[in-house]
């Protein structure tokens, strides 16, 4: 191997690296400390994710006292129907906007009567998927019948004649 092969293989192996990297899915992580589990989740610790007016996003660790938390010195409402978990991690999404965190519950009964939740479309292709299977149990059925009728007619006839 010359000098210039080694070169080459050298630079495509160092490109090819660079490649994956670029290409590998970086996975969400929390800012540092603004996690809250064990002991301080059960100290009724959350962390709030508030959305400013220019839709960017602050972490914070609150405590929850009398079902409300202060942010900014303003109390907001922070109830069971408002937390949800992150990899076993409570949560709040909070427009900085409003006293009322983002609902899921309330979500799922807006989408349930605008249309525009995703249930009715996954139950459909269900029911279709169902049927088109249905098809293929029938004939399969079918064709099992057809066969044992065929050996039944078969023994029958050996009977009657006496052997084959």
């Amino acid at each position: 191997m010359t000098l210039e092969e080694r070169i080459s293989d050298g630079i495509e192996k160092a490109l090819k690296e660079q490649e994956d990297k670029k290409l590998k899915k970086k996975k969400f992580r929390l800012p540092f400390g603004k996690k809250v589990k064990g002991a301080r989740a059960k100290k009724n610790y959350i962390t709030v994710i508030k959305i400013n007016e220019n839709l960017h996003l602050d972490f914070n660790v609150v405590r929850i006292e009398n079902q409300t938390i202060m942010i900014d010195k303003i109390p907001r409402l922070a109830t069971a129907q408002y937390i949800m978990y992150y990899k076993k991690m409570p949560f709040i999404i909070l427009p900085s906007w409003s006293v009322e965190p983002l609902s899921p519950a309330s979500h799922l009964k807006e989408s349930l009567t605008d249309g525009s939740n995703i249930k009715g479309y996954a139950i459909l292709l269900e029911k279709m998927q169902k049927e088109q299977l249905g098809a293929k149990k029938q004939i399969s059925g079918l064709i099992k019948w057809i066969f044992g009728l065929g050996v039944a007619a078969l023994i029958g006839y050996a009977l009657i004649s006496g052997g084959i």
